[in-house]
């Protein structure tokens, strides 16, 4: 049988540890073609390079197995992964394994999660992986059978038109992780500040800082799964109309 034909990227750079975890499930699955940053692009969400030359840096080639790293954005990554490389659609696009949650509204500022989604809009089956660890020596030794898993059910199955994943794998708390929950994103949000600070030349400038805030705790959230020990699936699409709402705002007076 034709092995499946799996791109990867992600938002933290080709060199990222969660990337090279991610390539090697990956291998075991399919040929895999890897188009990843070659700088950390976190929170890029959707970006698009547009008004710079976009590159591509051959790093590997070999039976089953390409590798390139990109100037450009997660989304940039997949875009000319599709067009440059494989001429093609790929079978499956799996962005990650991001350092860091995508749980909650994260998912909103996340280059992981934008490169899944692009694969959606170009109605590839796709999915975000993120470990909620920060850290750049996270350990991701604990999620290899359950990232493979999701990947198979995938890939046999195939995911609704315009839906792709965003998967959050909880730490490594040295116990078996409890499962996996469908779950719906939880309502969160960043309460922000920005540190200011002068440079030697008393100029000023900013770091973004901020504290992380919900209260929704019901059970059928990814930030509750993520907490609990569970692997959370959230599926996404990239519809944004608020459809509960559109009898609301069509009720206004909008007569001139």
């Amino acid at each position: 049988m034709t092995r499946p034909k799996i791109l990867v990227t992600n938002d933290d750079s080709v060199d990222a540890p969660g990337i090279r975890k991610l390539i090697s499930i990956m291998r075991k699955l399919g040929d895999v073609i890897v188009v990843a940053p070659d700088k950390p692009q976190s929170g890029m969400g959707h970006a698009i390079t547009v008004a710079s030359p976009l590159r591509l840096k051959k790093i590997c080639i070999e039976e089953n197995y390409e590798e390139y790293s990109c100037n450009g954005t997660p989304v940039d990554c997949v875009k000319l992964a599709e067009k440059a490389i494989i001429k093609g659609k790929p079978d499956l696009i799996v962005s990650g394994i991001n350092h860091g949650s995508n749980a909650s509204v994260n998912v909103v500022y996340s280059g992981t999660i934008a490169a899944a989604l692009e694969g959606c809009i170009e109605g590839v089956n796709s999915i975000g992986f993120s470990l909620d660890d920060y850290s750049w020596s996270a350990d991701f030794s604990h999620v290899d059978e359950y990232i493979e898993k999701i990947c198979k059910e995938v890939l046999q199955k195939g995911l609704p038109e315009y839906t792709c994943l965003n998967v959050n794998l909880p730490v490594n708390k040295g116990s078996q992780i409890n499962g996996i929950k469908i779950c719906r994103q939880a309502r969160a949000r960043w309460d922000e500040a920005f540190d200011a600070r002068k440079d030697p030349h008393n100029q000023d400038y900013y770091w973004l800082t901020g504290v992380f805030y919900s209260d929704d705790i019901a059970e059928d959230t990814d930030q509750w799964a993520l907490k609990n020990n569970y692997i959370a699936i959230v599926p996404l699409h990239f519809d944004l109309t608020a459809h509960h709402n559109l009898k609301t705002i069509s009720s206004y007076d909008w007569n001139i």
